[in-house]
């Protein structure tokens, strides 16, 4: 057998080169987290320090003022209101567009019909046209339907799913071997128990991808507030802040405070499905499995590294008696 030899300056130079690459890591990453730092701070210093101390990130004087002036609200409605109106419209999105999005990926990417290319190429179409573009019709059409004033033409055309959401799900679905699904039909499941049975189990870490950047944009979504809702009993927090800075003669501090306090959902969030998130985009879904048809039921002998073992268990809703070639 044959061993590598490393000369000791060799392993230097490597140790060396790491080290730089981490020193540039970490200054990149406090150059990106800086502005986010210097809002935290600023939450907690009294407004005549926060543009004469801007340079410093820790507080000579720390107070929750802010947070208690800020949490009050504006127009008799408290920040509790508005994070409940966002959490409401956050929410009600990702579910949406999670659904329908996976919904129209798998027709694309598993059934044969008719005109199905043509489809998919009007989908990568509407991921080219910009925001802006259909902002005016968008909300011609909303006003029409009477929708402006409620959280209708935020809400509704997340459950018509988009092009980019479906395209990353597409991608998924099609890493998954068809030879499940022949099985599954031999077996006698009809395209929805593919679906559900074989086909959303395999793509968990997809849809959490979808949902949780879903709910990102939405809950950060000013635009969309902005245009439809008019009453301040339905803001969102992305909308309250800006009219909270504008009716409290600019109270800096309380906006930086109720601003940290709405990235506290967005940042739980992520850290509870960052896991999810990277497998989302990395991982393609099954690739290389070896099938046994029974009777009954499909199981699976053999799945390859592109899965990780740690999903492994999402196939045992499936195939609860294990396979009978490795008995």
């Amino acid at each position: 057998m044959l061993m590598k030899y490393i000369s000791p300056s060799m392993s230097r130079r490597r140790a060396v080169s790491t080290t730089i690459y981490h020193v540039l890591m970490l200054l990149v990453s406090f150059l990106m987290l800086y502005p986010v730092l210097w809002l935290i701070a600023s939450s907690f210093k009294p407004n005549g320090d926060i543009f004469t101390t801007a340079t410093s990130l820790i507080p000579d004087q720390s107070t929750l003022e802010h947070y208690i002036k800020g949490w009050q609200g504006f127009g008799g409605y408290t920040f509790t209101v508005f994070f409940k109106n966002s959490l409401f419209v956050a929410i009600l999105s990702a579910i949406g567009m999670t659904i329908s999005s996976a919904l129209v990926a798998f027709g694309l990417a598993r059934i044969r019909f008719k005109g199905r290319n043509v489809w998919f190429v009007l989908m990568i179409i509407t991921m080219m046209l910009p925001g802006q573009v259909m902002m005016i019709p968008r909300f011609v059409l909303f006003n029409k339907m009477g929708w402006v004033g409620s959280y209708l033409p935020m809400i509704v055309p997340s459950f018509f799913a988009s092009g980019f959401n479906i395209f990353l799900i597409m991608q998924f679905i099609r890493g998954i071997p068809r030879d499940m699904d022949e099985a599954a039909k031999i077996d006698g499941c009809s395209w929805y128990g593919v679906f559900f049975r074989i086909i959303v189990p395999l793509i968990v870490p997809s849809l959490v991808t979808v949902g949780v950047l879903t709910f990102m944009g939405s809950w950060e979504d000013f635009m969309g507030a902005l245009l439809y809702l008019n009453k301040p009993a339905t803001y969102t927090v992305a909308y309250a802040l800006k009219m909270f800075n504008d009716s409290s003669m600019s109270d800096y501090g309380a906006t930086f405070a109720m601003s940290t306090a709405s990235l506290v959902p967005v940042l739980t969030l992520f850290f509870f499905f960052q896991k999810n998130l990277v497998e989302g985009i990395s991982v393609q879904g099954l690739k290389g499995c070896v099938f046994h048809i029974s009777t009954r039921r499909i199981c699976v002998c053999s799945v390859s590294t592109d899965f990780p073992p740690s999903h492994w268990w999402r196939l045992t809703p499936i195939f609860p008696s294990g396979c009978p070639l490795t008995r």
